[in-house]
């Protein structure tokens, strides 16, 4: 008997919850087989099984939250576990004379058998009591059973609820205070996924323990438009079909602004402050099931064509649920783009541990003093988030003010890239 168990998938995971069974009671499986799918706090985990055989028991149902572990599904391994119906079934038909010899196996059928209950608890009974219970929708974790072994015999069953000594045990529990009642017909109660739960209770932890603050700005896009636009079909052909975008301007003009200014890619780890020496920069992704932000690594040595890539398959990587925990882990700065929501302007939160964060926003025509004159221009609000324990405001405004001249000047990127 092989057991499946929640295996450890990074050390800042230590539970998780079952979305669903791939495999149920009775399936064949085959070694490496994925049967159950595990929602984390971070990504979804395909678990497999490690044996061939047939899957005996399930211990714990979709929805449940799992610990790292624990035995969730049993499965018989071997060969021989593959087809035992059609083992047992000649040996049936062979002795028909024998039927006396038949009758005297009742006297084994009190054998004990595990019946799981919904508080988890494994209740050893016959299988006559276990049938009794189903019928009368008796939980069998609250029987108490004469047997001094703790077997649960069908004679336990039928006088559970009948004896008068058993009556008393209900007062011993305090009601639990009754809910406010909701109007079904005006609100709909839906429960939040371990995603949503994770994600509210770490943003709440990040604005309850660092110094946050936010600084502006604003960017004449003209230029980098006007760049864009020429080389983006060239650039496509160039690179088998990717797309020459914002997003790797804006992290090519972070990562040169990083290199300037250390303290915004660094983190506090208990009374010291780490400087990253490398520049892995996360990208906010929006998918059904949330915003998840998977990370470029080594932006300081890709190019722009590799980072469009990166971007692009990290993207859907995050609306197909493929990401790995390599793709979400160790990021050192990280950037969110509004915009493409029409966001005009917003005031970040910081994500995880780093220091900061830049939000992008809508480009939007704005009549603009140009010298002496007012133009129409592309403008875009940015704004920087940062933990002001570690960067100060000369620091902040001025990644920010960098950030901001080299796409105002993207000649000045390429440089500086």
């Amino acid at each position: 008997m092989a057991e499946i168990i929640v295996p450890e998938l990074a050390e800042s995971i230590t539970e998780g919850e079952i979305v669903r069974w791939v495999k149920q009671v009775g399936d064949h499986v085959e070694k490496g087989e994925f049967i159950v799918e595990l929602e984390t706090d971070k990504v979804n985990a395909e678990i497999i099984s490690e044996e061939a055989g047939i899957l005996t028991e399930i211990l714990a149902q979709e929805g449940d939250v799992v610990e790292v572990g624990a035995v969730i599904a049993k499965v018989e391994a071997g060969a021989a576990a593959a087809a035992p119906a059609p083992k047992e079934a000649p040996k049936a038909e062979e002795p028909k004379q024998e039927a006396p010899k038949a009758e005297a196996k009742p006297a084994a059928a009190p054998a004990p058998v595990v019946e799981e209950t919904s508080s988890n608890e494994r209740v050893i009974a016959s299988p006559a009591a276990r049938k009794l219970a189903r019928e009368k929708g008796i939980d069998l974790a609250a029987v108490s059973p004469v047997d001094p072994q703790g077997r649960v015999r069908v004679q336990d069953v039928a006088a559970h609820g009948t004896a008068p000594v058993a009556q008393p045990a209900a007062p011993k529990v305090a009601p639990a205070p009754a809910a406010k009642a909701v109007d079904e017909s005006r609100v709909e109660v839906v429960k939040m996924t371990r995603r949503q739960q994770t994600a509210a209770k770490r943003l709440l932890e990040v604005s309850q323990n660092t110094a946050m603050l936010t600084t502006f700005n604003e960017i004449d896009m003209t230029n980098v438009m006007a760049l864009r636009k020429r080389k983006k079909d060239a650039f496509q052909e160039a690179h088998d079909g990717t797309r020459l975008g914002f997003m790797s301007f804006f992290t090519k003009a972070v990562t040169a602004a990083l290199r300037k200014y250390p303290a915004v890619n660094a983190k506090i780890v208990g009374d010291e402050i780490h400087y990253n020496k490398f520049f892995d920069i996360g990208v906010a992704v929006s998918t059904p099931d949330g915003l998840v932000v998977p990370n470029v690594r080594d932006t300081d040595r890709k190019n722009f064509a590799e980072i469009e890539a990166s971007i692009a398959e990290l993207a859907t990587k995050a609306r197909n649920k493929k990401l790995s925990l390599q793709d979400l882990e160790g990021g050192s700065f990280t950037i969110t783009n509004g915009g493409v929501f029409g966001s005009l302007m917003s005031t970040p939160i910081i994500n995880g541990d780093q220091a900061a964060i830049l939000g992008m926003h809508n480009i939007v025509k704005r009549p603009i003093a140009v010298g002496d004159e007012i133009q129409i221009r592309p403008m875009m609000y940015v704004a920087l988030s940062y933990d002001h324990r570690i960067i100060n405001g000369k620091e902040s405004v001025g990644f920010l003010k960098m950030v901001k001249d080299l796409i105002e000047n993207p000649e000045d990127l390429l440089l500086e890239a």
